[in-house]
């Protein structure tokens, strides 16, 4: 094999509402966990089992980090795509500590909001599922529309 590939998709519900933080050079940085729940039968007691895995999900991507602010609530459903990263650090006692996230970053990266409006009483509508571009991020390159037909012919690659 030539290569190697790092790529997660997940969609879940959030577990809290982001947590956005800034790097000294002023970058915005989006923190959230993701709920990821299945069930199936138990076929020796014919019940319901479900269990729920937990993902820490960090946006590095400036457009995507915009709209996980503005618009990603907790308890919504979302689709992320991006890739594992674990870390390493010390804590007070001087105990090694891991934590292994899913980082949006870069080109390949996507948050795309599977929930329809909310109204404002913090309640989902599930019927409304048109949502607009300015509510979801899809491919990190696709945050701004060029204005006129001339800015959209200027930005593409002749090739």
């Amino acid at each position: 094999m030539a290569g190697s590939l790092n790529k997660v998709q997940l969609i879940g519900h959030l577990g809290k509402a982001p947590e956005i933080r800034h790097t000294r050079d002023g970058r915005g940085v989006a923190s959230f966990s993701l709920a990821k729940s299945e069930s199936w039968r138990d076929k020796t007691t014919d019940g319901r089992k479900d269990r729920t895995e937990w993902h820490n999900i960090v946006v590095f991507t400036d457009g995507l980090v915009k709209i996980a602010e503005q618009y990603l609530k907790k308890g919504g459903p979302v689709y992320v795509e991006g890739q594992l990263t674990t870390r390493t650090w010390q804590d007070q006692s001087g105990n090694d500590r891991w934590s292994t996230e899913v980082v949006l970053q870069g080109f390949n990266a996507t948050l795309t909001m599977l929930d329809g409006r909310r109204d404002d009483g913090g309640r989902y509508d599930p019927e409304q599922r048109g949502l607009d571009p300015d509510r979801t991020a899809g491919r990190s390159t696709t945050t701004a529309r060029p204005s006129s037909i001339h800015e959209e012919l200027d930005n593409e690659v002749p090739f």
